[in-house]
């Protein structure tokens, strides 16, 4: 387990605190369980932006197959 120290917006650490204590209740570690769920929460969040960015990429750019083109008479020529 890790031990990291930060600096957050009073307002913004009493309003966490108060969601804390509801989901988790008062007791030992609420806080820590709660931070790390948000941590977690925050870390997905930016993967699932990272992957839907490269995914809007590839849908712009189009994604290279090996540049094999036909014509539709080749795609639809009947054999025998």
């Amino acid at each position: 387990m890790a031990t990291i120290t930060v600096n957050v917006n009073d307002a913004v650490a009493k309003k966490f605190r108060e969601m804390a204590a509801l989901a988790f209740g008062k007791t030992k570690g609420s806080l820590g369980k709660a931070v790390s769920e948000a941590f977690s929460l925050w870390v997905q969040l930016k993967r699932e932006k990272k992957a839907g960015a490269r995914m809007l990429d590839i849908l712009e750019d189009g994604l290279d197959l090996g540049g094999v083109a036909f014509t539709r008479e080749q795609l639809h020529e009947r054999g025998g």
